[in-house]
């Protein structure tokens, strides 16, 4: 051991050691679990918004968490904060665990993290001055005399850049930058080592943003702040933060230092985020963009394996199947519709050729109906075996043997991809994807890197 590790912070945790260490965190929220639906026999639905998050965050860092809307993010904040009781999962701060803490020692804990709210507006109390939020904290936890505390609040608000004579006025009387910087004095009021920032600067002006993204920066170097900010906004991810984790469906799916996050991305998830940003050079007008396709799945039935395998361009084919990649994301893609159901066989090619006199679906002429119904529900032409396999999957289907169907295109085309969760892999920037595993990654039959 060397002697950097025996150096403790005055709380005695080793300086090596991450101020928040986050280890398999889950919230789930549940459907169907009602006393009637119990009484009914329905079973309940788990809405899985975190499954399964771990990182670290060390002390006077800043972590930036991005994805998509409805991924988890501020989901994931609020319960590591203890906002919202976890499903399963440890989350230690400086070396507790948060969720074994009760009475004084949740209390405490309560001094030591604080978040910053997305919302400006309804994070405020309307009935309250601006005194009486920021000094709330200080009244809760009892901290010095009246005098002390309104002198506290003024200093507060000088230094989120306000006038201490602000003290008696109400919300609505601000704009919302101001807003969110009382939002900012009131996290400080108890001199916390962590704050959570949830989307601070989504609700504001792009020139109030500027504004406040400054003045988190400045704070942090006064009060010796960590961060843990959570924004969709890639510029102020990249601004501000050292690290960069990334979201996708309730699981961490890239992380690293953010330089290399935004330089050199691994994750396809990653690749068609930055790629959404716009570029400001018309250098950059005719470059050739990496878009996500389809939708994105619910959390309520999240995809097998890698959950962004439903969209991803490069999902991995078989070891021993020689195909283009749109070819079988395009037979994939039929796959899926066909194991949900997705697909609407009356709508199939001219309504009035498979209809009866009495107006019901009615297939007369199967050869024209498979011919129709490839035409209508492949996204890429496909050719060859490929085209003798498909056929046989919709000529399945034409019965409304939808199982039939599946199990056939299942049997040639199942990929590691829905079979297995890559995980996060150790390593100072790991991506959970099946492409990097695969040696001949680089190989013609999964299409460009």
């Amino acid at each position: 051991m060397s002697a950097d590790d025996h150096t403790v912070t005055t709380t005695g945790r080793p300086t090596n050691e991450p101020l928040v260490r986050v280890t398999g965190l889950e919230k789930y929220f549940w459907e169907n679990d009602s006393l009637i639906d119990r009484l009914l026999g329905d079973d309940p639905v788990p809405v899985r918004a975190v499954d399964g998050v771990s990182f670290d965050i060390h002390e006077g860092e800043t972590l930036g968490l991005v994805g998509e809307s409805g991924c988890g993010k501020s989901t994931t904040g609020e319960t590591l904060l203890r906002l919202q009781e976890p499903t399963g999962g440890a989350v230690e701060f400086d070396g507790r665990n948060v969720y074994d803490l009760e009475g004084t020692g949740l209390k405490a804990f309560r001094r030591e993290a604080q978040i910053v709210f997305q919302d400006p507006f309804s994070s405020l109390d309307p009935r309250m001055t601006v005194g009486r939020i920021v000094r709330q904290p200080l009244d809760i936890h009892d901290v010095g005399s009246k005098t002390d505390r309104r002198a506290k609040v003024q200093d507060l608000l000088e230094r989120v850049g306000l006038a201490a004579d602000h003290v008696d006025r109400y919300p609505h009387e601000f704009s919302g930058g101001q807003r969110q910087r009382i939002g900012i004095a009131r996290a400080l009021a108890l001199e916390p080592e962590f704050i959570v920032l949830d989307e601070p600067t989504s609700a504001l002006d792009v020139s109030v943003q500027a504004q406040v993204l400054n003045l988190l920066d400045d704070l942090q170097d006064e009060f010796d702040l960590t961060y843990l900010l959570i924004s969709h906004d890639l510029s102020v991810i990249r601004h501000v933060c050292d690290r960069v984790a990334v979201m996708y469906l309730g699981e961490i799916v890239e992380i690293g230092p953010s330089e290399e996050i935004f330089e050199s991305p691994r994750h396809p998830y990653t690749e068609a985020l930055l790629e959404s940003v716009p570029r400001a050079s018309t250098d950059e007008r005719d470059r050739d963009r990496k878009t996500i396709s389809g939708d994105v799945p619910s959390p309520r039935n999240p995809p097998t394996g890698c959950r962004f395998r439903t969209r991803c361009p490069q999902i991995i084919p078989p070891d021993d199947l020689e195909i283009d990649q749109e070819v079988y994301r395009a037979i994939m893609t039929l796959r899926e519709r066909i194991e949900n159901r997705a697909i609407t066989l009356e709508a199939v090619g001219d309504r009035g050729e498979y209809e009866d006199e009495d107006g019901e679906f009615d297939v007369t002429d199967p050869d024209a109906f498979v011919a129709d119904l490839k035409a209508d529900i492949l996204e890429w032409p496909v050719s060859g075996r490929h085209d003798e396999r498909v056929t046989e999957a919709v000529m399945a289907l034409a019965s409304e043997q939808w199982d039939d169907a599946a199990e056939q295109l299942a049997e040639t085309y199942g990929s590691v991809c829905e079979r297995e969760n890559p995980g996060l892999p150790e390593s100072a920037h790991p991506a959970a994807c099946h492409l990097h595993d695969v040696p001949s990654v680089e190989d013609d039959r999964y299409g460009p890197s």
